[in-house]
């Protein structure tokens, strides 16, 4: 990950802190407080972060870079079990697209 985007990445998952912190927060049934754990970088646009809550608990979530475009930036989601079995077959369509696309490179 380079500096810049890791720059942008730290700065970013402690405004993710504070939103999650707030305890009139829809869904904040327990008026928990977030408090930024540990980042772990897992590619070159993609962490995972975990919070630490008052509560003891921890909270995990996914966060992932777009280089550009309109929603260029870091975006953020806390994944469910239902959202990682998806993720776990994206990666098997994405491998079928990949190699679909790859003799498209010669022509």
């Amino acid at each position: 990950m380079n500096k810049e985007i890791a720059k942008e990445l730290d700065a970013f998952v402690k405004i993710v802190a504070e939103r999650y912190s707030q305890t009139n927060r829809i869904g904040n049934f327990n008026s928990e407080s977030f408090e930024v754990n540990e980042v772990i970088p897992t590619s070159d646009h993609t962490a995972v972060v975990y919070f630490k809550k008052n509560s003891g608990k921890i909270g995990l979530a996914f966060f992932y870079y777009i280089a550009r475009g309109a929603s260029q930036g870091w975006k953020y989601f806390f994944p469910t079990d239902s959202h990682i079995n998806g993720f776990r077959a994206f990666e098997f369509y994405k491998f079928q697209i990949e190699r679909e696309n790859f003799k498209h490179n010669f022509k």
